[in-house]
């Protein structure tokens, strides 16, 4: 997909700078795998606010991936490709022998008409997904389980990917986008490829208006604040400093590191960004 720009026939269409979504399909998404979305606005059952910044938007409708890929050595056909306005990738609809249809992730270079099958020994070729011990050393794959059977929970959204790097006693050792390398079970499934739409990364909204669309509220500067609403609130003027940046309810931010520990650490070979930390020594 390339980008497309627009004349500024009107204010918010200067410097407006998009997707050009023209050759997906143009339809309604399958309705059997559409479930209702409700709006929470950021609020939880008590109706508290506890992500800031979110409410309003587009009505949408959630297509149900499959990000197991659990139908093993039955081949599909992709019969559309869609835009999903859940996620920045874009969706293929699979159609199998058996007759069922499934949503995937859609990766780079994946065409109306191709063949996709699973299974823990299959062609690594685009689309297809596998069991990553059984993948040749450079594979670039996305959509990676952490747990057999478990779902994909990395690489997934638009242009990312991870590469395998090598084997180590039952276990593969995946390079991720951030720098990061770890060590995953090779009896958990990848995709082969790429995931679609890696030029997300370069559209520009053009207008406030287009971001409330997609269900974003303002954001207000903690320093144009009342102390009574935010840490860095209150001074004479327009003071800005004399603190260390905290969120409203006192956490550090910019910079401070705040990922809690998980039982997945001790998988992590390298950490990201440690080449990056070293070299600026």
């Amino acid at each position: 997909m390339a980008l497309k720009a627009y004349k500024p026939v009107t204010p918010g269409q200067r410097g407006l700078i998009l997707v050009d979504r023209r050759d997906l399909y143009k339809g309604d998404p399958y309705k059997p795998l559409t479930v209702g979305l409700k709006s929470t606005g950021g609020r939880n059952s008590d109706g508290r606010v506890t992500v800031r910044h979110r409410g309003g938007g587009h009505k949408r409708s959630y297509r149900v991936i499959d990000f197991c890929r659990d139908k093993h050595g039955i081949e599909g056909e992709v019969e559309r490709i869609e835009y999903d306005p859940n996620r920045t990738a874009f969706i293929a609809l699979i159609g199998y022998t058996d007759g069922e249809k499934r949503y995937i992730i859609a990766p780079q270079r994946l065409s109306v008409g191709d063949k996709v099958v699973s299974g823990s020994k299959v062609e690594p070729v685009v689309g297809n997904a596998m069991e990553m011990m059984n993948m040749p050393v450079g594979t670039i794959i996305h959509n990676v389980e952490l747990k057999p059977g478990k779902g994909g929970e990395l690489s997934r959204s638009a242009g990312s990917s991870a590469q395998i790097v090598g084997r180590d006693h039952g276990y593969v050792l995946v390079k991720l986008m951030s720098g990061e390398l770890r060590r995953i079970l090779g009896k958990c499934f990848g995709t082969v490829g790429a995931v679609s739409n890696p030029d997300q990364k370069n559209v520009k909204l053009g207008k406030a208006g287009r971001r409330r669309w997609m269900g974003f509220r303002p954001s207000v500067r903690g320093v144009a604040m009342n102390p009574v609403d935010h840490p860095h609130g209150g001074g004479e003027g327009k003071t800005s400093g004399g603190r260390h940046p905290v969120s409203p309810q006192g956490v550090p931010t910019k910079g401070k590191r705040t990922r809690s520990r998980k039982s997945t650490d001790k998988f992590i070979v390298r950490r990201r960004g440690m080449r990056r930390r070293g070299s600026s020594r």
